[in-house]
């Protein structure tokens, strides 16, 4: 018995070991700064929302920078009113002009700063979301967002890892939204929809097209029909009224 009591005890510390591991590794990754949505269409404008996480168990957050990568400038970059925040965008000059809707921009946006007012912040155990309005998106695979989160005691956590090459996350890993060219979304848009259980879905704009070539051809039936049975009564009408014999005075 006691044997087997230490059998179990033993099991239930590796267990914990491992559970300690898992979740333990999985804590900090997942409470770094984030984009959302985090996949867009090349050359599209979108709405994007970094959501900043507060890690410290007694400090607040009290400023965000967002760094915009220098391989991808934006044409438009615009921020939404976050209560008790000020947002100060900062712009640097181009090393060769882009262009954008047929004109050309020599200046871009380098960075965002959002900082909170006196007695507001991001408290511990909560976050904050601050969304942005940016485009067109650049023809490139990624755009990495380096970040920097400023706390009440002075405290710089640096959120500026690149992606890795092997797959494996950093341990500060940068925002990163990835983009994929318009003809590759709607490919992949066509084959979710084939497998998202529902095979139907994958042809409903094909069947919206035969739905809409059906209904033509039906009206245009319809109409000959009621166009023959229209000369029918005509004819017939006529051949009445010459059989009738005309009314005498």
């Amino acid at each position: 018995m006691i044997r087997l009591r230490r059998s179990s005890a033993t099991a239930l510390l590796a267990l914990g070991a491992v559970a300690a591991a898992v979740f333990g590794s999985a804590g900090p990754a997942a409470a770094h700064i984030t984009v959302d949505p985090k996949e867009a269409t090349q050359g599209g404008y979108g709405k994007f929302v970094f959501q900043v996480p507060n890690e410290s168990d007694t400090e607040s957050t009290t400023k965000v920078e967002i760094f915009l990568p220098e391989n991808a400038p934006l044409g438009s970059v615009s921020t939404k009113l976050v209560p008790g925040w000020t947002a100060e965008v900062e712009k640097r000059t181009l090393d060769q002009p882009v262009e954008v809707h047929g004109s050309q921009i020599t200046e871009a946006v380098a960075k965002i700063t959002w900082t909170a007012q006196p007695e507001v912040g991001i408290g511990p155990g909560t976050f904050q979301d601050f969304p942005v309005s940016v485009g067109p998106l650049p023809t490139v695979d990624t755009m990495v967002f380096k970040a920097l989160q400023t706390y009440s005691d002075g405290t710089i956590v640096r959120w500026i890892d690149e992606p890795t090459a092997d797959g494996v996350e950093p341990e500060a890993p940068a925002p990163v939204l990835e983009l994929v060219a318009a003809e590759d979304a709607v490919s992949d848009a066509v084959s979710a929809a084939a497998q998202d259980g529902t095979p139907a879905a994958a042809d409903e704009t094909a069947d919206d097209a035969a739905a809409g070539d059906g209904l033509a051809v039906g009206l245009g039936v319809a109409g000959l029909v009621a166009g023959l049975g229209g000369l029918v009564l005509g004819g017939l009408a006529f051949t009445r009224s010459r059989r009738e014999p005309a009314p005498k005075a």
